[in-house]
């Protein structure tokens, strides 16, 4: 079995006096894909703030190859191959898509290797190389998502943050971009951990799986073993029970709140 590589133990994050997460404890493997799964609002975004440095937690520690990271400067946590892929893109709109690919890189000193990653990311996704000399902000949204992955690959990271890949891309888009994701863990060996809205989507790429409600973890397996489970199966994949079993279900799921 792989190493631990992420390990949260009781985080506890907070916007001013509401509690965003609670006591949340997930860890990460090198080399697989982990997930975390929940409702819009249910903190799956707090807690990857909270690990790349942008959020203080109130409570907790959070390692990353056995050093402890909490509360650390996002900068130096980014030096030590950590990287975060934020919803929403936030690309640099005014600069190129060669030079937001560059700002990828702006820690690396092995130009070599700062050349073969650029072949890699124009590789995964061909448009970047056609668009390299146009401003990321004239970029289509699906186009934006693409280069803020492939920024991130810049970085060559031992981890990626993925926060929601798919918010506001078409469902054929969405597709595109999680066969790149999980092309990318396979081909290179990037762990990542995502967050994200679209559990069939989340679920089919990748290996191991949290449910995050109301800022607290009430369920975690392999994502082979949720997508059989019937809880996930009737509140994340739309596949409904009926009857007597289905209220069961309902009054059990009551119980994780």
């Amino acid at each position: 079995m792989s190493e631990v590589i992420l390990k949260l133990l009781n985080v506890e994050s907070a916007y001013g006096p509401i509690k965003a997460i609670r006591g949340v404890s997930l860890q990460v493997r090198e080399g697989e894909i982990a997930t975390v799964l929940g409702s819009n609002g249910a903190g799956k975004t707090t807690i990857l703030k909270t690990i790349s440095g942008i959020i203080d937690p109130r409570k907790g520690s959070i390692e990353f190859h056995g050093e402890n990271i909490t509360a650390r400067d996002p900068a130096l946590i980014v030096q030590r191959g950590l990287c975060h892929v934020p919803e929403g893109r936030e690309v640099f709109p005014l600069l190129s898509v060669r030079d937001n690919l560059m700002m990828g890189a702006y820690t690396r000193k092995d130009r070599d290797g700062v050349e073969r990653d650029l072949e890699a990311v124009f590789g995964y996704f061909p448009i970047l190389r056609e668009r390299a000399s146009q401003d990321a902000g004239l970029l289509s949204g699906g186009q934006q998502q693409m280069l803020a992955i492939s920024r991130a690959i810049m970085a060559a990271p031992r981890l990626i943050l993925l926060d929601e890949p798919s918010l506001g891309l078409s469902p054929k888009l969405t597709k595109e971009i999680f066969e790149i994701v999980v092309r990318i863990n396979r081909e290179r060996g990037t762990t990542m951990l995502l967050v994200e809205q679209n559990a069939n989507m989340a679920l089919n790429a990748a290996d191991y799986g949290y449910v995050l409600e109301n800022g607290r973890i009430v369920m975690e397996d392999s994502c082979a073993a949720l997508r059989e489970k019937e809880d996930i199966r009737e509140f994340y994949l739309g596949i409904k029970e009926s009857g007597a079993r289905g209220e069961r279900r309902w009054k059990k799921r009551k119980t994780w709140r």
